[in-house]
């Protein structure tokens, strides 16, 4: 009979159903697979949207997808890490061969999420078969996954704060400087100071950007907003767009990033830029979030609107240069923390986010 290790895992087991924390059995790591020890996950909103089905996933399934651990073992055939690496988890790896790998765009790989179906974890109680959220399971104090899914851990930075790399902190600086390109002197509005928001911040901060506003429904974050770099703070309301064109000379801010994903705020952004301006959604929404333009704006203003899937970064290429700030003090991984949890917190970590309160709530196992 196969070995299998028994850890403690976050399981959600339907859509909408609570998160429950419980034994769970992995498998030995295959060929070409990797157990991993994790020290941290971070809670990220897209871990929200998966339990309640606005991205559908096969359920039951353990979710968490921002992380970083230590390589327990390995499967034969793997070479690119060994026993006692540290690892940072790549939830959307590239497989190099499609045809958006082909035009350099590995961030819309269509074969990013094709590993997890070989992953065979099950509950310990019933044996129900249990799917990764996102490929690496990351809300477990272990996971098998495929070698794919492993970048070497930045020296120099503690594992708890370089989970924050996996996901968090790509998507705020990718969104920033891969997506809206923004140019030093320019001007910029963040919509939403939660864990991906902050790391766009202090991304717009790196960039150079001249004037930085952040928006958020709660007045709570302000403090968080401007420590990330944020030179102005506005509560979101239905004259948001007026007073970002007021403190931008009645113009508007150049570069406008969403990270809500609501109609209504992909909309306030888009119309808080100048003529001419760019608006990069981050923010994931329902299919029932439904933006309307009329075809004379659209020509008029000369807008740009584009999505932004995983800040359009290549982890093997950024995870250095994020790194890098990190090291020489430009980017502040901890400033994203507002709340450091065990798996039992999770839950309480989706309602604080539902309640738009506080940044990245981090696991550390």
């Amino acid at each position: 009979m196969a070995v299998r290790t028994a850890v403690r895992a976050a399981v959600v087991p339907a859509v909408g159903a609570p998160l429950e924390v419980t034994g769970i059995e992995l498998p030995e790591p295959g060929p070409g697979q990797v157990r991993v020890r994790l020290a941290a996950a971070g809670v990220c909103h897209s871990d929200l949207s998966l339990s309640n089905g606005t991205m559908r996933v096969p359920l039951p399934a353990v979710l968490g997808h921002e992380g970083a651990g230590t390589v327990v073992a390995v499967g034969e055939g793997v070479t690119r890490v060994a026993p006692g690496d540290a690892v940072v988890l790549n939830w959307a790896p590239s497989c190099g061969a499609c045809h958006a790998c082909s035009l350099g765009e590995v961030w819309l790989c269509a074969n990013a999420l094709a590993g997890a179906a070989n992953l065979h974890a099950r509950r310990a109680d019933d044996g129900t078969d249990l799917h990764p959220g996102l490929n690496v399971a990351a809300f477990a104090e272990e996971t098998v996954v495929s070698a794919s899914c492993l970048l070497p851990a930045p020296e120099g930075i503690p594992l708890t704060e370089a989970a924050l790399l996996g996901c968090a902190v790509l998507t705020g600086y990718g969104a920033v400087h891969h997506s809206a390109k923004v140019r030093e002197g320019e001007t910029v509005a963040v919509f939403g100071a939660g864990g991906v928001g902050l790391a766009t911040l202090q991304a717009a901060r790196i960039a150079g950007a001249s004037r930085i506003v952040a928006v958020d429904v709660s007045p709570e974050k302000e403090e968080l907003a401007r420590a990330a770099g944020a030179t102005d703070y506005l509560l979101a309301s239905d004259t948001t767009a007026r007073e970002i064109r007021a403190l931008t000379g009645k113009q508007g801010v150049d570069v406008a990033v969403e990270c809500v994903g609501r109609a209504t705020t992909i909309r306030t952004a888009w119309e808080s830029t100048r003529r001419g301006g760019r608006t990069t959604v981050v923010g994931i929404g329902g299919k029932d979030q439904q933006v309307t333009f009329n075809a004379l704006e659209i020509f008029h203003w000369g807008r740009t609107l584009s999505g932004c899937v995983y800040g359009n970064a290549d982890p093997a290429r950024d995870l250095p240069v994020l790194a890098e700030h990190a090291r020489a003090g430009r980017l502040d991984l901890g400033a994203l923390v507002t709340e450091r949890i065990a798996l039992d917190g999770i839950p309480a970590a989706f309602e604080n986010m539902l309640a738009g309160k506080g940044g990245r709530a981090l696991v550390v196992f």
